[in-house]
Parts: C-alpha cells; sequence; structure tokens
C-alpha cells in the first residue's frame, strides 16, 4: 500500500500514470518457486519466460539468481543476450524462427526447440555446413494431457514424424539431442501429473532409441501465481500455489528417474512477476450518463490485461472535489465502449485522486499497442528508492519508422 505522500512524489517525477514494479518481490518469487521444487527434484532449474514481461531489468535479475531465459522469437534472444545471459542458458522456443540468427545462435553453443520437421531440416543444414561443430537441439512434445485443448505447437510424440525426428537425429554425428520440452497452457494443477507422466513416458522412449538421456526435460510453464484475494474469487477452479505444482509434477519425475538423470526445468512467467507489477493512472473525469457513472482515467484496460475481471484496486486520496459513487466502471482513454478496467465500482472519489490497479505484471506492457497514445513510464520503487526501468515512449519513438 501506498501513501498519498508518495504517490504524489511518483506523480511529479514521471506523470500521471506510471506502472510500479516491485523487483525485491521477484526475487522473493523466484526463491519461493525455486526452492519449492528443487526439494522434490534436486536437479531442477527455473526458466523466467520473456514473453510474459521482457522488462530488461527482470531478465538480468533472472540471470543473476542462476536462472535460465526462455524466449520465443529472435528479438526476445536479443533481449536475453543483451541481458549477459549467455547461449547456453537461453531455451528458444517458438513456432517461426529466423534461420540465420538460429545458424549464430547454435554455432555459439546455444540450444533450440524444433516445433517442426521442416524447422528440423533446417538444423540439418546447419549441421552438415559446420562438421566440426556439435549442434544441440530440443524437440517441442505434443501429448494428450486430458485439458480439452488441441495445441498446434510441437510435434506429436506419439506419432510416425517425431520417431522419424529422433531417428534423423541419431543418424547425424553432430547433432545431439540436449532438450525435451512441452507446455500446456491451463494452469489448472490437475493436468499437472498427466503432463509430467506423458513426458517420462516420452523420456524413456527416446533414451531407448538414441542410447543417452537428454540433458534437459522442461515441461513448460503454465502455473497460477500469487494473488489478492478478491481476485482469487473471481476463477471459478482452485488457486494452487508453488508447492502444490511441484508435487503435482517435480514428484513424478523423482520417483521415474531417483538418480536425477537430466535437468528438470519449468518456465514460469505470470507466477513469477504477476504479482510484481502495479498500474497506477489519474482519474480525469467523473460523470453520469443515464443514471450510470464512469470514472475516466488516463490508462487504458491493455495497461493491466485484464477482461472480464475486476483487478484488486486502491484509491489514493490526492483529488479534492469528492463524491461517493455507487455501481461505477472505470474506463479507459481510448475511445473504445470495451476499454473497462473496472466495473461495479463504489465509493469515493475526486478528479485528480491516482488510482493503483495491482496484479498487473503479466502480458501487460508486452502487449500494449502504441493506440491513440505512447505507453507509460515503469518506476522500479524499493523502499524508499526509484529507479526507471522504461521512460515514457515518445511520438518519435512510434514514428521514426513510418514514411511520411
Amino acid at each position: 500500500m501506498f501513501k498519498a505522500e508518495k504517490i504524489a512524489e511518483l506523480v511529479r517525477q514521471y506523470g500521471e500514470a506510471f506502472y510500479i514494479l516491485d523487483s525485491d518481490k521477484f526475487v522473493q518469487n523466484f526463491h519461493d518457486l525455486n526452492d519449492a521444487f528443487s526439494s522434490v527434484y534436486s536437479n531442477f532449474r527455473l526458466a523466467y519466460s520473456y514473453k510474459t514481461n521482457y522488462i530488461p531489468q527482470i531478465c538480468r535479475l533472472v540471470n543473476e539468481l542462476g536462472g535460465l531465459a526462455e524466449v520465443v522469437s529472435d528479438m526476445e534472444e536479443e533481449i536475453a543476450e543483451k541481458a549477459g545471459v549467455s547461449p547456453q542458458n537461453i531455451i528458444w522456443n517458438g513456432p517461426i524462427k529466423d534461420i540465420k540468427k538460429v545458424e549464430r545462435f547454435l554455432l555459439s553453443g546455444g540450444s533450440v526447440n524444433i516445433d517442426s520437421f521442416e524447422e528440423l531440416n533446417s538444423v540439418q543444414k546447419i549441421a552438415h555446413s559446420h562438421p566440426d561443430k556439435t549442434i544441440k537441439i530440443g524437440i517441442r512434445c505434443n501429448f494428450d494431457v486430458g485439458d480439452g485443448v488441441l495445441s498446434r505447437f510441437g510435434m506429436d510424440a506419439d506419432g510416425e514424424e517425431f520417431r522419424h525426428a529422433v531417428e534423423v537425429v541419431k543418424g547425424i554425428k553432430n547433432i545431439r539431442l540436449a532438450s525435451l520440452h512441452c507446455h500446456f497452457a491451463k494452469r489448472n494443477i490437475e493436468y499437472w501429473p498427466q503432463r509430467a507422466r506423458g513426458m517420462c513416458a516420452v523420456v524413456k522412449r527416446v533414451q531407448t532409441m538414441i542410447g543417452y538421456f537428454p540433458e534437459r526435460v522442461d515441461i513448460g510453464g503454465g502455473l497460477y501465481g500469487h494473488m489478492h484475494d478478491s481476485l482469487r474469487k473471481q476463477f471459478s477452479g482452485k488457486i494452487s500455489d508453488y508447492t502444490e505444482y511441484a508435487r503435482a509434477a517435480a514428484s513424478v519425475f523423482a520417483q521415474e528417474f531417483p538418480k536425477k538423470n537430466f535437468q528438470l526445468v519449468i518456465e514460469p512467467g505470470t507466477a513469477l512477476v504477476g504479482d510484481c507489477m502495479q498500474f497506477a493512472g489519474m482519474v480525469k473525469t467523473i460523470k453520469t450518463i443515464r443514471n450510470k457513472t464512469f470514472i475516466t482515467i488516463l490508462g487504458s484496460q491493455k495497461n493491466i490485461n485484464m477482461s472480464g475481471l475486476n483487478p484488486p484496486i486502491e484509491v489514493i486520496e490526492t483529488g479534492t472535489d469528492r463524491k461517493n459513487v455507487s455501481d461505477a466502471d472505470i474506463v479507459g482513454y481510448t475511445c473504445i465502449e470495451g476499454d473497462v478496467l473496472f466495473r461495479g465500482y463504489s465509493g469515493s472519489i475526486s478528479v485528480g485522486d491516482m488510482i493503483i490497479f495491482k496484479n498487473c505484471g503479466s502480458y501487460s506492457v508486452v502487449m500494449k499497442p502504441p493506440f491513440i497514445l505512447p505507453d507509460f513510464p515503469i518506476v522500479n520503487v524499493v523502499g524508499n528508492e526509484t529507479k526507471l526501468a522504461k521512460r515514457a515512449e515518445t511520438f518519435e519513438d512510434i514514428f521514426n519508422v513510418y514514411i511520411f
């Protein structure tokens, strides 16, 4: 909870809307999640999902904490490099990759998880062109975990194409299968044991085919993180904690592979960063239309990336002309009717107040388009100190790429 004086100070420094990053909270989440899984399967490592929130200060923290970088594009791979991550500590996923950048990455010691046989064909050409280099790859596996979703990603682990891909890797001396990977998007814990059992079966089958264990077995992300009770109550299913996920999945690997034959990896994003960011926007207008009150702020639903959910909020009373409202909608600046950040607010409010939206660390800053206004600054608040993580965007940042 922020005091009005602190928020007023941030407004004077950074403007009437900004993100607030709590990097200390991120570090604590990292340690807690890492400890939960490591206590069950000791040969374990976290890989942070860059696509969830690629603020460089966060990416650097992950590297300093000993975590891996999970990227899904050549842009994110470049972020990881600039954040000081060595290629060996970057997991490159994604269905489409720039093959020239993949070649440079593989030759520098990195490993990519192939998503299709076409991608494997491209990697074969790289291996044949550089017979003196050992090319490390992974395969993304797709199988049924009973979640009702037919995923489009990876290769069918029970299909002929997957078996043929493993045979191709086995037949090329300078390609090594370094990783097996899967990811399923649903966060419900009931699918995690099936995810683990499915990957254990794939590992055993592949080990029999190629004669060795991969260095890493990566079971992806899709975990709930910490959230305020008001947000938790809006979900219909169980919100599991870190320890429950570890028991559901890591215990399966510990039982099936007691010698810890490979490094077990998960790729959390939301579970680490979701509650580490807040968005602050100033109330600009309050009006009533046909008995419905609308509170317009300098901000957009895209700044918080929550649709159909009411985020936890805090109203900082920095305005002076107070009104009591009931069942009001807090709406954004975008001139889109659906730009609603919070539905059904009742309480005291004033133009000039700052509204703090919590649990905004997941897919907010990376999904916010430059629609109507450039995006706002990101401020890392640690105790009494503030450090700029990203300055406010400008007209030039957006329109330098256009031809006038």
